[in-house]
């Protein structure tokens, strides 16, 4: 299967991943992968005297959450170089055990590059939870291929 070639990705144009629930087993096993045991994702009791009163989601794992929702829409098998990074990645609300997010991302710009066969696709990314909050939005840069001569 190949994805989208930088031509096919136009402004405006969006795409919605699946829905996916957020369990207390990824938020554990994210601290053990990462090292971050903060108690805002690990003490229970920590957090019931917090502002969110519960344990929540840590925001990388929250975008690693999002980032393969989106990957199984195949939007840049085989098409993409490089992911080159984000603009203003925001954390806008807390995502919680039993909290159901998927991602949407909207094109927002595409550049062409001093090389022929590639261009640069910007998008803005949304992770959006049951309850219809945007809890993450930036702006993700793609370096992609173009379609073959």
């Amino acid at each position: 299967m190949v994805g989208l070639f930088w031509e096919e990705w136009e402004v405006g144009k969006s795409f919605t991943s699946a829905a996916r629930t957020v369990t207390e087993t990824d938020i554990v096993m994210f601290a053990g992968i990462s090292g971050d045991y903060n108690p805002l994702h690990i003490n229970e009791e920590y957090c019931k005297k917090t502002q969110f009163g519960t344990r929540i989601a840590h925001g990388p794992l929250v975008y690693a959450i999002a980032a393969g929702l989106l990957f199984q829409l195949h939007l840049y098998d085989d098409t993409l170089i490089a992911f080159l990074g984000f603009e203003n990645l925001r954390f806008t609300k807390p995502v919680k055990i039993g909290d159901t997010i998927h991602a949407k991302v909207t094109v927002t710009e595409v550049t062409e590059t001093s090389k022929p066969d590639r261009g640069v696709m910007k998008r803005l990314l949304q992770v959006i939870n049951q309850n219809g909050d945007v809890v993450q939005e930036g702006v993700q840069a793609f370096l992609l291929h173009k379609k073959p001569a």
